[in-house]
């Protein structure tokens, strides 16, 4: 009983400061390699993508795609939780990795030969937030944290001590090391997602799916 007064008390406590149960919006991560292309995205949706690199390329033309192992970012500007240990960081890039090449083979078939119909993909780890134990599910379900979660589901935004992955997607031509996109975002489950809200890298890895996703829809 004491613990649940407490959770409400900090869920009280939250209402006027919704920004401040979310993790930070990705930023221009001076460490990545193609930092210095990155630009604000004027027409960034639900906060979503706020530096990206877009030069127009025809997608058809390439078949092939070369996946490079997920680096976890080292810079002084990286954006991981005090909580998130070296094992943690270690899961999630498996999770981005295996994520990924699920995704991109849908559509392009995977090789380890460079060709000028091929892509290499460099996915960087670039920051990450546990879900607060119990607190992230309670707010689901009880009357202060309900219309909160709500409004941020319908608003496409983080739920209430809910965790997330942060992240730089690098897309090259194989042959040329011509760079062809490149973008910074920070994904993570629906507000009202329960399950995800059950351990405290679910959420995370929930938006490890949601990365990989976003990424097959920019090839289109």
């Amino acid at each position: 009983m004491r613990l649940l007064f407490l959770a409400q008390g900090l869920l009280l406590g939250s209402v006027s400061l919704l920004a401040g149960c979310s993790s930070p919006a990705p930023i221009r991560y001076q460490g990545i390699a193609s930092a210095v292309y990155l630009q604000p995205n004027l027409h960034m949706h639900h906060g979503h993508l706020p530096f990206t690199y877009r030069p127009d390329v025809d997608w058809s033309h390439y078949h092939h795609f070369i996946m490079e192992p997920v680096r976890v970012y080292q810079g002084s500007d990286a954006q991981f939780g005090k909580n998130i240990s070296a094992k943690d960081k270690a899961s999630l890039a498996d999770a981005l990795q295996e994520q990924f090449v699920l995704q991109l083979a849908q559509r392009f078939a995977q090789t380890l030969m460079s060709s000028d119909d091929a892509l290499r993909v460099q996915i960087t780890l670039t920051g990450a937030r546990r879900t607060t134990p119990f607190i992230g599910t309670f707010t689901k379900f009880d009357v202060g944290g309900t219309p909160i979660n709500l409004l941020q589901s319908i608003r496409g935004r983080e739920g209430l001590f809910n965790g997330s992955v942060s992240y730089a997607v690098e897309i090259y031509a194989a042959d040329s090391h011509q760079l062809l996109l490149s973008y910074v975002d920070k994904q993570y489950p629906n507000a009202m997602n329960i399950k995800a809200s059950l351990g405290p890298l679910t959420a995370a890895r929930a938006g490890a799916r949601k990365a990989a996703a976003g990424l097959m829809d920019d090839l289109q």
